[in-house]
């Protein structure tokens, strides 16, 4: 489980990574920007209590596991052909938002879709965007990230 999940609650001492997704968090909205609690929204995902299920919903789950620096649901949400072994993820990266640009497929009844999406962060006091076209297979009930490709 993400560090800031654990706690939901911050001392004064980390404040300075808290980022405007991490106060939305911390009010008990979901990261992903869904409008949502996190608890009825991405975090159910990440306490494994159910998968989501279509491409978009996971996409949405992996970027709020990045805000909340949960390595464990992003491996195990890619796809065994393409997941490394490890990750880690940088605490200095400050996520700020996530906006879905395109879809297609990767509904419940589909076996594959694609998620375009473009993730706001801060990092070193730069804003920066991360791009990506990214693909997603279904087995059986469960969607995987498979890979993307950087835009």
């Amino acid at each position: 489980m993400g560090k800031y999940v654990a706690q939901l609650s911050f001392k004064a001492s980390d404040w300075d990574s808290v980022t405007p997704d991490l106060t939305r968090l911390r009010s008990g909205m979901c990261p992903c920007l869904s409008g949502d609690q996190y608890d009825d929204c991405c975090g159910r995902f990440h306490r494994g209590e159910s998968d989501a299920p279509t491409a978009v919903q996971l996409m949405r789950s992996r970027y709020s596991a990045s805000v909340v620096l949960d390595p464990e649901y992003l491996l195990r949400t890619w796809h065994a052909s393409t997941r490394p072994g490890s990750m880690d993820l940088d605490p200095d990266i400050q996520w700020r938002r996530l906006d879905i640009l395109d879809t297609s497929s990767g509904g419940p009844l589909d076996s594959k879709g694609t998620v375009e999406f473009a993730a706001h962060y801060r990092l070193d006091g730069e804003r920066g965007l991360q791009r990506e076209l990214s693909r997603f297979v279904r087995e059986g009930k469960r969607w995987f990230y498979v890979d993307g490709d950087v835009r």
